[in-house]
């Protein structure tokens, strides 16, 4: 069954990704941004300048020299924008969400509702009703309040931005498609100032894209290891086993689910972007395939009245998501809704997020995107995105996120327009996603499963498939392997702080399959090169495997406890390095390339987390343990 409803936001065309050179450059650039007159700077900084302060020399060049030379924009060319609002109280929220996981405090498993949240922590009709006023005197249109308060979102021009931001607007050529960087910090009145927090939709260089490998048909790839490097890896194991190909529903003995009621209970939302149709009709095929129940979904558009969703690229990535929630939850959910994105930028993804929060129907969201983290500090991004998360958590919903495929080398790109990723390893200068860094989400690494003769668990290695080998010399090999690693922006959560003793906070907290070589085998109906349509099973990795094996299995814990559950990174911390039997942990492997990265080890590490869960002995231990998760 499927239904669709509508909410109204808005977004602009998508593009690939720009490489950033990120971490020295950053600190310095915001304090460039010029403040005229009195008015006041927001988290939105000069994007323009921070691509041009990309230093690094080969296949970037290109790309920045097309950023120096960048022209005005036209002052009537159309852009959309959000606004991100800044919370109220946000110390008493932190504190609120601090008690909420803690037994015996007042506020302990004493969830809000969407509206207590905003009558306690939004920002009020009054703020609302100044920002709208702004916007208005400064020739926007459209413009529309989400119901919570925190995104205020409206149509407009260069010209507008201008008077209502006072930033231009400039263009140049990236990847043959002409791209916009705003040249100063977006600015708003002084009366504004403790209001508004970030401007989205300045820039539509950087964008979120999935984190999915397609790796071949199933009977090309069962019987492959890998690549050289990965093999190399297995071999080092102590009892490696063999990795293979699974069937989603597969993962359910894997990680012995045991008699672990399924998900039947729970919701589970799908942060998604474009046409969701086909991949609807490919969830009927597999549940019909592997005997289960038809799955209930809907799908709710988040962006504004108009706004197109005929996009399939994103096809792999959303089957990925469903058909291995699905499977780790037991084989059945409530229902599955697909929040989204007419596409992946930024202002349109995080209206995603927010609708979902908005909502409030589903306890666990995946979401198996993710960018380059500093590029999401530097247009205002995080800033808005966290303050989404801070309203999940007070919900008792869990956002589960993929750390990326590119191991630690998320800011470092390839420049080809038909090959534009991420992972193009750069020694020891190390990064993470966004907006898998946010210590509000449970960020999900990849692992290489490896099974025994009679196709049962017998352990787990750091994913890492080595240099993609394109036989051109003129395009840069990329990583495939697990993201991870630690925060240049994000503070150490207080539950983290006793395990990595870093300042900043570490990912991923836990991890499960991503490999290719023992990926999981979707339906798949898409085009093939030659203009026809093609249907059948391949195998596809990458920690989008990964996120949603964790969202299905969270699922069906959260409704084997009356889905009461609360965000469970504090009990994670607080539980699982005393009891290592609720965990498989990774002790073999690196995420980087030449002996660069992290290294997994026991106990916590930044490339697999605590590993991944045994499903059944962690709903016992949730059972007996009153501190865990639960009232």
């Amino acid at each position: 069954m499927k239904s669709k409803v509508s909410a109204g936001k808005f977004s602009i065309p998508q593009i690939s990704a720009l490489p950033l050179a990120l971490s020295l450059a950053f600190g310095s650039l915001a304090a460039q941004a010029a403040v005229t007159d009195t008015w006041v700077p927001t988290k939105t900084q000069a994007f323009l300048h921070l691509v041009q302060a990309n230093t690094r020399t080969g296949p970037q060049s290109a790309t920045q020299a097309a950023a120096k030379m960048a022209v005005e924009v036209a002052k009537g060319e159309a852009v959309h924008v959000v606004l991100s609002l800044n919370l109220r109280n946000e110390e008493q929220l932190d504190q609120f969400l601090q008690e909420l996981h803690e037994p015996g405090s007042a506020s302990y498993g004493k969830f809000l509702t969407p509206e207590q949240f905003a009558e306690q922590y939004a920002p009020t009709e009054k703020q609302v009703a100044e920002v709208v006023a702004h916007l208005r005197k400064a020739g926007f249109v459209n413009i529309n309040v989400a119901k919570n308060r925190q995104l205020v979102s409206a149509d407009g021009t260069a010209a507008t931005v201008e008077t209502g931001f006072r930033t231009t607007l400039k263009s140049f050529v990236h990847e043959g498609r002409r791209v916009y960087a705003n040249t100063a910090a977006a600015q708003v009145p002084p009366a504004l100032g403790n209001i508004v927090g970030s401007v989205l939709g300045l820039q539509n260089v950087e964008i979120n894209h999935t984190h999915h490998h397609l790796i071949a048909p199933v009977a090309e790839a069962e019987h492959e290891v890998g690549s050289t490097l990965e093999a190399r890896m297995l071999a080092k194991a102590a009892d490696p086993g063999k990795p293979v190909p699974h069937d989603p529903v597969e993962f359910s003995k894997l990680y012995n689910a045991g008699n672990t009621p399924t998900a039947a209970h729970t919701t589970v939302g799908i942060i998604s972007a474009g046409s969701l149709d086909q991949t609807i009709l490919d969830l009927g095929k597999f549940t019909s395939d592997n005997k289960l129940a038809t799955v209930h979904t809907s799908v709710v558009h988040t962006g504004p009245a108009n706004s197109d969703y005929s996009d399939t690229s994103g096809a792999v990535e959303w089957n990925l998501d469903s058909q291995s929630i699905v499977g780790a939850a037991g084989g059945a959910v409530k229902q599955l809704v697909f929040y989204v994105a007419p596409t992946l930028d930024n202002q349109a993804v995080t209206a995603a997020y927010n609708q979902a929060v908005i909502d409030n129907m589903a306890r666990v969201i995946n979401v198996s995107l993710g960018e380059c983290e500093a590029a999401a500090n530097g247009d205002g991004t995080q800033a808005a995105d966290d303050k989404i998360f801070k309203q999940a958590v007070a919900q008792g919903q869990t956002f589960s996120i993929s750390t990326g495929d590119a191991g630690p080398y998320n800011c470092s790109v390839t420049s080809d327009a038909t090959n534009n990723q991420p992972g193009v390893p750069n020694k020891a200068t190390y990064d993470v996603s966004e907006p898998a860094s946010s210590p509000y989400v449970i960020a999900v690494g990849g692992t290489t499963l490896l099974t025994d003769a009679k196709g049962g668990y017998s352990g787990e290695t750091v994913w890492n498939e080595g240099l993609d080998q394109t036989g051109d010399p003129a395009k840069p090999e990329r990583l495939w392997a697990t993201g991870g690693g630690f925060s240049q922006f994000e503070k150490t959560p207080a539950w983290q702080r006793k395990t990595t003793k870093k300042p900043t906070r570490g990912l991923p907290d836990i991890a499960f399959d991503a490999a290719g070589s023992s990926g999981a085998k979707i339906f798949i109906t898409m085009k093939a090169k030659d203009g026809t349509t093609r249907s059948g099973y391949g195998v596809v990795g990458g920690t989008s495997l990964a996120a949603p094996i964790f969202s299905g299995i969270w699922a069906r814990l959260q409704s084997a406890h009356g889905n009461q559950l609360a965000f469970p990174a504090a009990h994670f911390y607080q539980y699982l390095p005393h009891h290592p039997e609720l965990v498989h942990d990774v002790t073999s492997g690196i995420n980087g390339s030449g002996g660069y990265g992290y290294k997994a080890a026991k106990g916590w590490d930044a490339a697999t987390g605590f590993g991944s869960l045994d499903i059944s002995k962690l709903n016992t231990f949730i059972q007996k343990t009153r501190g865990f998760a639960h009232p």
